[in-house]
C-alpha cells in the first residue's frame, strides 16, 4: 500500500492547522508545533520551518509505503539509483534523486487515508515527464489522466492520495489539492475565516486559489470532469 503524504515547511504552523481543517482535513493527532498531519484522501503533513530557513515555504513529494523492502527492490529494478537515510523519528527512509534534481521520499508506515472531498494532489514540475513517471510507477502510483499533449499525467496511491507531473522548464515540487464538492461554498467559507480565497475557470474544469500563509498561492482544483485533449489511463 502507497499513500501520498506531501510535507509542508512552514513557519506558520498555527495558520497552516487552521486552513487544512477549514479546507476539510481532518487532524491525524493533535496538532503540534513541529509536526502535525491532516487526514483526506491522502495525508497533509505541515513540519515546522524558522523563516530564515532554506525549506520554508517549500513542499517535499513524500510516499509512505507499508514494504520499504519492496518498493526499494521496483525502483532498483527500473534503473534507479536509491539511497537510504536513517531518521531518529521514522526510521529508514528511501531518497530517490531524478536526472533533473529532484528529490523523493519514501518511508514505512503507511495507512489509509481514503475519505472526504479533498485530497492531496501535490505537483512535480519539470521539462520531462518521462523519468519522473517511471520513478512514480515504480514505486506504486497508478497513472490516471494524461493530457493528449503529453505535458499533465496524474496518478492515485492505493492507500489514498493524488500525484500529478506537469510539464515545465523550472524543476519544482507544489502543493495542490483536489476538490470534489462545491468549489464557491468552500471559497465563501475560507473567506469569512480571513483566507483570500477565488474561484477561476480552467480548461478542464474550475479551481480555487487560497493565499497561503506564506504569501503564496495554494491551488484547489475542481475534480476534471471535461477531457476533451485528455485521456483516462485507469478505465
Amino acid at each position: 500500500m502507497i499513500t501520498v503524504q506531501p510535507i509542508r515547511y512552514t513557519p506558520h504552523q498555527g495558520e497552516w492547522h487552521r486552513l487544512a481543517q477549514l479546507l476539510g482535513f481532518r487532524p491525524a493527532f493533535p496538532p503540534n508545533p513541529q509536526w502535525s498531519e491532516f487526514d483526506g484522501r491522502g495525508i497533509l503533513a505541515v513540519h515546522h520551518a524558522a523563516p530564515d530557513d532554506d525549506h520554508a515555504g517549500r513542499t517535499d513529494l513524500h510516499l509512505l509505503s507499508d514494504d520499504l523492502d519492496a518498493v526499494e527492490s521496483r525502483l532498483s529494478s527500473a534503473g534507479f539509483a536509491v539511497t537510504t537515510r536513517l531518521l531518529d523519528d521514522i526510521g529508514r527512509m528511501l531518497v530517490v534523486t531524478a536526472a533533473s534534481g529532484a528529490t523523493i521520499t519514501v518511508s514505512g508506515g503507511a495507512r489509509r487515508a481514503d475519505t472526504g472531498l479533498l485530497a492531496v494532489q501535490p505537483i512535480w514540475y519539470q521539462p520531462d515527464l518521462d523519468e519522473p513517471r517511471r520513478i512514480l510507477e515504480a514505486i506504486g502510483l497508478q497513472p490516471r489522466i494524461a493530457a493528449e499533449g503529453g505535458g499533465w499525467i496524474d496518478f492515485t496511491a492505493d492507500g489514498g492520495g493524488l500525484a500529478a507531473l506537469h510539464q515545465h522548464d523550472e524543476v519544482k515540487i507544489d502543493l495542490s489539492l483536489e476538490y470534489t464538492g462545491d468549489l464557491d461554498d468552500l471559497a465563501e467559507r475560507l473567506s469569512r475565516a480571513g483566507f483570500g480565497a477565488s474561484v477561476i475557470d480552467e480548461a478542464y474544469n474550475r479551481t480555487l486559489l487560497v493565499d497561503a500563509p506564506e504569501g503564496d498561492r495554494l491551488w484547489v482544483n475542481g475534480t476534471m470532469d471535461d477531457l476533451y485533449g485528455y485521456h483516462r489511463l485507469d478505465a
